[in-house]
């Protein structure tokens, strides 16, 4: 008999490390430029290419595990990811560790959608279904919020190779473990894997989520960041008109036309933006304006991951009071709120509210997160739980591109029309950025350099509450949405439910 419970320890373990590495490399791109000798376009193709590769091949390798089986697609993915990461450690010259950090990716990608898949497969019992879910959206948030603190240890004692180099023990207790208590589960009629389809959605993800990062970096008047948009939308929309005409699709885009489906893939993407920009927010806060160091500002910002974890143990319990459409509303509120709070920060906080706004944003992660996913696994056919878990997956790539870019935006535009340059400073330079602000002051005289450091901070606070605003507007949107289009879900969505989705 199959321990479903020493089963979602292994895809909890999986899905931890998988989200520490997405923030963990983060502390180490200073000494990467440093030994390396990366330029300032290598370093951001150090930083995007897994994200690029992860998010294009999601879709993919979802239904590949449906195929071949998700137990071996997962161990295979497991062992390539622990050899990519002793490639990625020591690699010698920029552009080869460019490339272990797409073997990452790749790698990732079977990763990702297996360990949902398993999960949906082991728990047939429909609230311990909604449980373990709960357990691995926890594991996912608290990976997230440890990756800096993780980071910031390793690099304290260790060179920038050690961040990578952490995943090799913890990949070979997952092969070690899977093998042993994993179950076999794959698709009983093997679907064809349509080459076009593949090719049509990798481009496109990959084409949009550049195009959304490139802009966030450049701006978004830059003709190359148009026509990779462009180019990555009509990719998605030939793939999407392709899904609909096949016998065997890549997706069923007709899961799309039930609420609990879509309602639950948008509010997942928004609440991934908010997580990704509060992130990126603390970061620059903590240590450009707090003058924190980065160990101090990852331990810092722990509060919000761990309380992430909290909200996914507390949201299958939630369901039953307040309806799926209420849980997941009540978690994007309570983001609202944390977001609403971070619009009154100054330059003098109290580190202790900011610690309740951080555990009641990370609560309301978790809740929406756990709810929407257990939706997105119930409604979809059991037989075709990995095609179903990538869709999600890439929904949560795609919310964390958007929130860096649009909310990075934001933030920017705001820090720069509020900056008031001292006289005699190069205001263009100033207007960048607050670092770069802050290296121009410190090439400055004294006098000026305080003057600029000063306004620098001032403005990067007053761009921080406009984007505190902004966001909390946006999330009482989706709260709005959620009760609206996961209305009527029911609290535990039977077997009966997924024939209908068949159908």
């Amino acid at each position: 008999m199959t321990n479903r419970w020493a089963c979602l320890a292994i895809a909890c373990l999986a899905t931890l490390l998988l989200s520490l590495d997405m923030t963990v490399l983060h502390l180490a791109l200073p000494s990467l430029t440093a030994d390396l000798g990366a330029s300032a376009t290598q370093l951001l193709w150090i930083g995007d290419v897994y994200g690029f590769a992860l998010a294009g091949l999601l879709v993919t390798m979802g239904n590949v595990g449906d195929r071949v089986g998700r137990k071996r697609l997962l161990l295979v993915g497991a062992s390539a990811f622990g050899a990519a990461s002793v490639l990625t450690a020591y690699a010698p010259t920029p552009e080869l560790l460019i490339a272990a950090r797409a073997l990452l990716g790749v790698a990732g990608a079977t990763i990702m959608p297996s360990t949902l898949s398993i999960i949906r497969n082991v728990f047939t019992d429909p609230g311990e279904r909604t449980s373990a879910i709960g357990i691995w959206s926890g594991m996912s948030a608290a990976g997230f919020a440890l990756g800096p603190v993780v980071g910031g240890l390793l690099l304290d004692r260790f060179w920038y190779g050690s961040v990578f180099l952490v995943n090799v023990p913890i990949m070979m207790l997952v092969v070690v473990g899977g093998l042993v208590v994993l179950p076999e589960s794959r698709d009983p009629r093997p679907r064809r894997i349509d080459a076009p389809s593949v090719v049509l959605s990798s481009a496109g993800i990959v084409a949009v989520v550049h195009a959304v990062k490139q802009g966030a970096h450049d701006g978004a008047g830059r003709p190359d960041v148009w026509v990779a948009g462009a180019l990555g939308l009509a990719c998605l929309a030939w793939f999407g008109w392709r899904q609909g005409r096949l016998a065997e699709p890549l997706i069923d885009v007709r899961l799309f036309r039930r609420r609990a489906f879509s309602a639950s893939i948008g509010t997942t993407l928004l609440a991934i933006f908010t997580m990704t920009a509060m992130s990126l927010i603390f970061a620059w806060y903590f240590q450009l304006v707090l003058g924190w160091s980065p160990l101090r500002a990852g331990l810092a910002g722990l509060p919000g991951g761990l309380s992430g974890a909290v909200g996914g143990f507390l949201a299958g319990r939630l369901i039953g009071p307040l309806g799926r459409n209420g849980v997941v509303a009540l978690g994007l509120l309570l983001n609202a709120g944390a977001f609403l709070y971070y619009g009154s920060l100054g330059q003098d906080p109290s580190y202790p509210l900011i610690v309740v706004a951080m555990v009641a944003g990370g609560l309301g992660i978790g809740l929406a997160f756990t709810v929407n996913n257990d939706n997105v696994l119930a409604t979809a056919p059991k037989e075709r739980a990995g095609a179903a878990a990538a869709v999600s997956e890439t929904s949560f790539e795609l919310g964390g591109a958007l929130g860096i870019a649009v909310l990075g935006t934001v933030l920017t535009g705001a820090y720069s029309g509020s900056l008031r340059v001292p006289d005699g400073v190069p205001a263009e330079a100033a207007r960048r950025s607050l670092a770069e602000a802050l290296r121009l002051a410190a090439s400055l005289p004294p006098e000026q350099a305080a003057a600029l450091a000063g306004a620098a901070r001032a403005a990067f606070v007053e761009g921080v509450r406009v984007t505190g605003r902004v966001t909390a507007g946006l999330l009482v949107v989706a709260a709005v949405l959620a009760l609206v289009g996961l209305r009527g879900v029911p609290k535990v969505i039977p077997e009966e439910v997924l024939s209908q989705a068949r159908s």
